[in-house]
Parts: C-alpha cells; sequence; structure tokens
C-alpha cells in the first residue's frame, strides 16, 4: 500500500491482506475483500468520510449503484440514500492519477438525471468538488454537506 499516495481525507485504517500477488482490503460494508486499485483506495477514504465527517449512517450507504442510463446499465461508485431509500448523495470516485473535470461532472450529472440525489460529490481523493442540486441548478458547496437531518435517521 506504500505506493499509493496520500490523500485529502482523514487518515482510515484498512483491512488488508496479500493474495495471488495483489493487495485486497477488506470492504465492512459489503463484507467482501476487494483488489486495492487507485480507485477503490478513493472509494474507501471517502466512504469513511461520509460515516465520520457527514453523518451518514453505513447501512444507507450503496456501492456500485444500478444506474440505468439509455437502457445500458452503468454503476455509481457509491450513493447515500435517505430513510426511505431514496437517493440522498450520489459520488463519482477516481483515481488519484485522474483529473476531475468537466466529463467527470457529465458523467455524474447524467447518472443523477436518473437517480435524483439532492447532492453530488466527485473526487479523487485529492481534490473533491460538492454540489447541491436545487431549483433546477447544481451549486457548489464549499465542502461536504451534512447527511445528519437529511432523512437519515433511524
Amino acid at each position: 500500500m506504500n505506493e499509493l499516495p496520500k490523500l485529502n481525507f482523514p487518515p482510515i485504517h484498512l483491512r488488508a491482506r496479500r493474495r495471488e500477488g495483489s493487495v485486497e482490503v477488506w470492504d465492512a460494508l459489503r463484507g467482501i475483500y476487494l483488489v486495492l486499485t487507485p480507485e477503490e483506495w478513493v472509494r474507501q477514504h471517502l466512504i469513511a468520510c461520509l460515516i465520520s465527517r457527514c453523518g451518514a449512517h453505513p447501512t444507507r450507504i450503496v456501492q456500485e449503484y444500478a444506474v440505468p442510463l439509455n437502457g445500458q446499465p452503468q454503476r455509481a461508485d457509491v450513493v447515500v440514500v435517505d430513510d426511505r431509500a431514496r437517493p440522498l448523495l450520489i459520488a463519482e470516485c477516481k483515481a488519484p492519477a485522474v483529473r476531475i473535470d468537466a466529463k467527470t461532472l457529465a458523467q455524474a450529472v447524467r447518472y443523477n438525471s436518473v437517480v435524483g440525489a439532492r447532492y453530488v460529490v466527485l473526487t479523487n481523493g485529492l481534490c473533491h468538488y460538492c454540489c447541491e442540486y436545487r431549483d433546477g441548478a447544481y451549486r457548489r458547496l464549499p465542502g461536504f454537506p451534512d447527511l445528519k437531518d437529511c432523512g437519515n435517521s433511524f
């Protein structure tokens, strides 16, 4: 894991193992080991941040959320749902070496046209962009949204 960069997230503790020449990390939400790719490194950090800083409950976080787009199955990296299982936040994670640009935003907006989440997060672990969709427009937020009071309680 030493070759992966330090990210612009609080540090996290990952359970890791070597298997068949690759490093795998334990995904506590799915209860499985996953190959530790640069994108997975970012995703695990984002999920920890959503739980610890934004107030998302772990049972409300869905990874690889199915998004049927123009008859083609797509997958959003992370979706946080509210207490009625309606999408509240959609996040697109990229590897640290991948620039977050207009193409990344367009991908997330396309997914969100189907999903209908209030918040959109784009991150490569180094740069984060958070937007709120309101009144038919996306507005950039100064940081990650507070999800505690957004229908995210039991």
